[in-house]
């Protein structure tokens, strides 16, 4: 059996914890420990905000998408998505301390957290088309989905 969720919400920088609660809220259920809680939260923090700043460039017309799928054994698989201007080089965009705006002092690090937080990362990317980030997590100890 799998548990789905599915949100939709605003880019709106006032909105990333928003996300990060509601998606906390969902996964709590599988009783993650507080790392693993802490590192999901920060996960889709760095994402939404990669939506909002880089995908949307702040236009608040654009619109986040996030879905978090909930496995047996723990297993969390979470996607965030934006239908923005896409990422010009990716492999560039992952590099640490790369940033396209240095002006708002981003660090450059969310997709480099992002690897070190989650088990498995999966950006797709298309100019002019938005970014989609699959990101997956084997949970240490969680309760069983139940029917």
């Amino acid at each position: 059996m799998k548990n789905e969720m599915n949100l939709q919400f605003s880019a709106l920088s006032q909105n990333e914890s928003f996300a990060r609660v509601t998606v906390a809220a969902f996964i709590a259920q599988l009783d993650p420990t507080m790392d693993e809680l802490t590192e999901i939260k920060t996960v889709v923090s760095e994402a939404v905000t990669n939506a909002i700043i880089h995908g949307y460039d702040n236009n608040p017309d654009g619109i986040v998408y996030i879905s978090v799928t909930l496995e047996h054994e723990g297993i969390v698989h979470l996607t965030i998505e934006d239908r923005g201007m896409g990422i010009e080089d990716l492999d560039e965009a992952r590099q640490p301390l790369f940033t396209t705006k240095p002006e708002l002092e981003r660090s450059g690090m969310g997709f480099t957290i992002m690897e070190n937080f989650m088990d498995e990362v999966d950006i797709e990317t298309r100019a002019d088309a938005g970014t989609t980030i699959r990101l997956k997590k084997h949970l240490s100890k969680s309760k069983a989905l139940c029917n």
